[in-house]
């Protein structure tokens, strides 16, 4: 059963406050809000047909995690839910042209990290193992929360590299691990001619993102941008705007990712404890994968298009050579596969569902 601490009217009138920041004093400056977050998501989810919960969970250390379930009125006997878990900087708001289809046959939850989205934006350690647990901690304590016996866990890019993460820590958990596009699995010394594809080149905003994410955190430049931070979102990610153009035909997705990103930092500080670059882990995703249990059934999803090198995909092919692991491409889909090709990426998931029950 699901739990939280208050009643579904309060939580869903509620906003998650703002802590207290550098960013925090100068809020003229940027034209963003939690409130505005939500008015902005809020249009966003109006598009889903199922049935939607929308509220956030309370965490035993008050942290509070932004949580959608969908389910479908017809649906027969219960079967293992599907958790969803966005990418950096996202949140629930992308996986619109997923959730219905997916929560035709059983349950769907989608959350917003923990210091991502409308999720809490607590304090993150600066050392990168520290920064990992407490993200794998607080999806472990949300499941409690939520009561989920287990699930069929799905992560992309970050979501991917935390799934994975979780799923060593809690296998009894994790029905199936689908991991889309993954971040942070090769090693920053491969070789570059083990390559199964030629990558297309990185995308500007990640370029952009690269080369202050040393010195600052990476979306610092959206917040220092002040006014002109929307109009950054639309010059640096117009792509968002395409994926979604069938759906709305104005800006909303990159409205949304904006406001997203222009709160308090918070998950991304975790993220750069945790990365050398943005394109690597400081603890590799394949060095432990092999902690994984060989029972558990593995599916990696990459976009052909993707400039996330899918030949990692191959090399855990070989590291978990007696245990299920498919590795996928999907044609003409670049990092956000389930935008890109979302018919596609809604099958291939489905059947994965339907594998488990």
């Amino acid at each position: 059963m699901e739990s939280s601490t208050a009643t579904t009217e309060q939580i869903l009138n509620e906003c998650e406050p703002e802590s207290s920041s550098i960013w925090s004093w100068w809020p003229s400056w940027r034209p963003t809000s939690m409130s505005l977050l939500k008015t902005t998501e809020s249009k966003i989810l109006a598009c889903i047909q199922n049935e939607l919960w929308a509220r956030f969970v309370t965490l035993p250390n008050q942290d509070r995690i932004w949580t959608l379930t969908l389910t479908k009125k017809a649906q027969q006997a219960p079967k293992t839910p599907l958790v969803m878990v966005h990418g950096f900087g996202g949140g629930v708001g992308l996986w619109i042209r997923n959730m219905d289809t997916l929560s035709r046959s059983r349950p769907v939850y989608a959350f917003d990290l923990l210091g991502f989205g409308r999720s809490s934006r607590p304090a993150f350690p600066s050392d990168a193992t520290k920064a990992e647990e407490q993200f794998v901690d607080s999806i472990e304590q949300w499941r409690q929360s939520v009561g989920l016996e287990n699930m069929i866990l799905l992560g992309h890019s970050l979501g991917g590299y935390l799934a994975a993460s979780y799923a060593i820590q809690h296998p009894s958990r994790v029905s199936h691990l689908v991991l889309v596009d993954p971040w942070g699995f090769p090693e920053q010394t491969q070789d570059p001619g083990t390559e199964v594809l030629k990558r297309p080149p990185l995308p500007r905003w990640v370029k952009a993102a690269a080369a202050v994410v040393s010195l600052f955190n990476p979306l610092a430049v959206i917040r220092a941008a002040g006014p002109w931070g929307p109009g950054l979102v639309n010059r640096f990610r117009p792509d968002f705007q395409r994926k979604f153009e069938d759906l709305f035909e104005d800006d909303t997705m990159t409205q949304y990712i904006y406001h997203c990103n222009a709160q308090t930092p918070s998950g991304e500080v975790g993220f750069r404890a945790m990365a050398e670059s943005l394109g690597w882990a400081k603890r590799p995703m394949l060095q432990r994968v092999h902690q994984l249990p060989p029972s558990m059934p593995l599916t990696m999803l990459y976009g052909a298009r993707s400039w996330v090198d899918s030949s990692s995909g191959q090399s855990v092919v070989h590291i978990r050579s007696q245990s299920f692991t498919k590795v996928i491409l999907i044609d003409d889909a670049s990092h956000h596969v389930y935008a890109d090709q979302p018919e596609e990426f809604n099958q291939v998931v489905e059947r994965i569902c339907n594998s488990v029950n």
